[in-house]
């Protein structure tokens, strides 16, 4: 199974004409954040695979197209403080939107914030653990953890709530987005614990192995 995970700049390879060409075998996508609704749209229609999205710091409210305005995405799947099993994997996804909070504009939380909101995610983790063996598949974020990838500067500085729920609920991958990949030697994949945290900035395609793929029932 093929994943392919989008953040923060829209990318030429994607936003074209030849897109089934090069992502004809993706299966599902995922997007960390601050990309345009017209973008995510235009993934889901040209590869008509489920997209699951949060939303960056930089996403605006109300988007205006050419059909009309509108508060989000057409066709894509919000993750913001949801769990959710996509029915046609079995792989259960949570997520978290926006960054630290710099300077009070839209999808920016405090650190005490951001423990609330990971807290929503818990009963549904621990129910899932119940039913299918395990808590997560995917946490999906804009911001990074605190200390991994993240930066000095306050705006990017990572979440300290992040590094709890992935050493207590070990999702096989943390993906995020929010810090700019701008040099070849800028670390952009870390594994803690048993979970593989992957900065998407721009894309990445992710194949999964067999062991990680779970079935529907």
């Amino acid at each position: 199974m093929n994943l392919l995970t989008v953040s923060d700049k829209e990318c030429s390879l994607i936003y074209c004409p030849q897109i089934k060409k090069y992502f004809s075998d993706i299966d599902l996508a995922v997007s960390c954040g601050d990309l345009s609704y017209y973008y995510l749209e235009y993934i889901v229609s040209s590869l008509n695979v489920p997209l699951y999205y949060v939303r960056g710091n930089h996403a605006k409210k109300i988007e205006y197209g050419c059909a009309g305005p509108r508060e989000k995405p057409w066709g894509a799947i919000n993750l913001h403080k949801k769990v959710i099993r996509d029915t046609h994997s079995g792989l259960i996804f949570a997520g978290i939107e926006g960054s630290l909070r710099y300077n009070f504009g839209n999808y920016q939380y405090t650190q005490s914030q951001m423990w609330s909101l990971v807290m929503t995610l818990v009963p549904s983790l621990i129910l899932n653990k119940i039913r299918y063996g395990r808590y997560l598949d995917f946490f999906v974020t804009h911001a990074p953890p605190w200390g991994i990838h993240d930066q000095k500067d306050l705006a990017h500085q990572g979440i300290k709530a992040f590094n709890w729920l992935i050493k207590s609920f070990q999702p096989t991958y943390h993906l995020h987005g929010h810090v700019h990949v701008y040099r070849p030697d800028q670390t952009v994949e870390t594994r803690l614990g048993n979970t593989i945290i992957l900065n998407t900035y721009g894309y990445r395609k992710l194949a999964l192995e067999r062991q990680h793929v779970f079935q529907p029932e």
